[in-house]
């Protein structure tokens, strides 16, 4: 099967290690050296099947660029690369839309085998529930902005996590655990209060942007994003 490969990795001797490795197997890849560069390479319409994501960018946390490329409407699966094997390492990256993780050093053949996999599961489950339409939101992992057309607005690192685990699934509604975990540490003890203080800030900041998409509390369940005039679910 041959799948197309979006690789963002800062250390240029394993990049060329790992297009090497993959177009030998015969895949195509897109290559990016930072955050900025996977979001601007990244994009919906790249066609991409699998994204291979360095945790550790020069200018963002890879868990932030993934985040911001699913809430641009990228569907890939995402195998983070890190040298940070420990289990909350991992858990924030699975809570961060990830989908398999490789920690440094690894096996060439390993890493070729589980891109392989993600790609096949990517396309199944394509054809089986289709993307709803995005929110036009753009975020940006380094800097950590939220912008629509061309105005922009700061956002806190809780705040950008919070407002990227939702707006990566519109239309669905998320869990209000799951925002949690995406946005906090893994076994933070976050109060009720905080979460909807920050909430508040985030919707505060979609309307100083002028976003079409609003963000509506589900009531014990948790949060949806929507264009504003959508029919609630």
């Amino acid at each position: 099967m041959r799948l197309t490969v979006g690789v963002c990795e800062d250390d240029p001797a394993l990049r060329r290690v790992v297009r090497h490795a993959l177009e030998l197997d015969g895949h195509e890849v897109l290559l990016a050296h930072n955050g900025a560069e996977a979001m601007n390479r990244f994009v919906t319409g790249a066609g991409l099947d699998v994204v291979v994501m360095d945790i550790g960018l020069p200018d963002a946390d890879g868990r932030d660029v993934c985040q911001a490329l699913q809430a641009a409407g990228q569907e890939a699966p995402v195998l983070f690369l890190t040298a940070l094997d420990a289990a909350h390492h991992r858990l924030s990256g699975f809570r961060a839309g990830g989908d398999d993780y490789v920690t440094k050093p690894f096996e060439i053949k390993e890493l070729l085998a589980r891109v392989t996999v993600l790609g096949r599961r990517g396309r199944q489950q394509r054809q089986v529930a289709p993307r709803a339409d995005g929110t036009g939101l753009v975020l940006d992992a380094a800097a950590h902005t939220l912008r629509v057309a061309d105005r922009e607005v700061p956002l806190s690192p809780t705040e950008f996590r919070m407002l990227a685990a939702i707006a990566a699934r519109p239309g669905e509604v998320v869990r209000r655990r799951a925002v949690i975990g995406a946005a906090w540490p893994d076994g933070a003890v976050v109060s009720d209060n905080t979460v909807d203080s920050l909430m508040r800030r985030v919707r505060t900041k979609l309307a100083e942007v002028g976003s079409p998409a609003t963000i509506e509390t589900v009531r014990g369940v948790g949060y949806r994003i929507q264009h504003a005039g959508g029919t609630p679910g």
